[in-house]
C-alpha cells in the first residue's frame, strides 16, 4: 500500500499565490510516484477561529467542520505545507488549522515549500517547525524555499526554476524515508 501524502495550502487570502504553488507542487510530487498525492486547500474547509469545547486529543469533537478537518487529515502519512510569511509567521489560517487536531497529526513528517519576498517565506517556516513539534509531528530538514515568488508566476501558474525542482526531490525523498520509518509508531 502506498502512503499518502496531503499536500496543504495554508493561505487563504483571495489573490493568493499560494494556490499555483501547491498546484505545481501537487503535480511534481505526483509525478515523482512515491506517494498517494492529495491536494487540500484550508480555504475550503473554512474553519473558524477554534471552537471545540473539548481538548483536541480526546477527539470528541462537536462541530461539523472539525469532523471534516479530522476526516481529511488522519489517513495521512505525510504533510507538505504550502505556506507564505505573515509578519515573519505563518499564516493564521494554519495556526487555526493545527491547534483544531492532535491525535491525526502524531508521529508523522513534515516538510515545508515556503514562498514569499527576499526571505522564500524562511522565517514562518521556521516558527511553523516549532509548533508541529508540540503536536508531536517531525519537521524534515530538506524544504523548497521561493523567494521573490511573483517573478515566477505567469498567467497564475508557477514556473519553477532548476532549484526549486531539485529541492523538491529532495525533500520528497527524505519525507518518504521519515514517513515509512514513522509509521511503525502508529500501529
Amino acid at each position: 500500500m502506498s502512503l499518502i501524502l496531503d499536500v496543504i495550502i495554508a493561505s487563504t487570502r483571495p489573490g493568493r499565490v499560494g494556490l499555483p504553488v501547491g498546484q505545481w507542487f501537487y503535480g511534481f510530487a505526483k509525478e515523482q510516484g512515491s506517494f498517494d498525492v492529495k491536494l487540500l486547500d484550508l480555504a475550503e474547509f473554512d474553519l473558524p477561529v477554534f471552537n471545540e469545547p473539548k481538548h483536541p486529543s480526546l477527539q470528541e469533537y462537536r462541530h461539523e467542520h472539525t469532523k471534516r478537518w479530522s476526516e481529511a487529515m488522519a489517513p495521512a502519512d505525510a504533510y507538505v505545507f504550502v505556506m507564505p510569511e505573515y509578519n515573519f509567521g505563518p499564516t493564521p489560517a494554519l495556526v487555526n488549522a493545527l491547534n483544531y487536531l492532535y491525535r491525526e497529526w502524531n508521529y508523522k513528517p513534515a516538510a515545508i515549500v515556503s514562498y514569499g519576498g527576499v526571505s522564500g517565506g524562511l522565517r514562518s517556516a521556521q516558527q511553523t517547525k516549532l509548533l508541529i513539534t508540540a503536536l508531536k509531528m517531525m519537521p524534515i530538514v530538506e524544504a523548497v524555499m521561493i523567494p521573490n515568488v511573483q517573478q515566477h508566476v505567469k498567467d497564475g501558474r508557477f514556473e519553477p526554476q532548476e532549484v526549486h525542482t531539485k529541492s523538491a526531490s529532495a525533500m520528497l525523498k527524505e519525507l518518504h524515508r521519515w514517513a515509512e520509518a514513522l509509521k511503525t509508531m502508529r500501529g
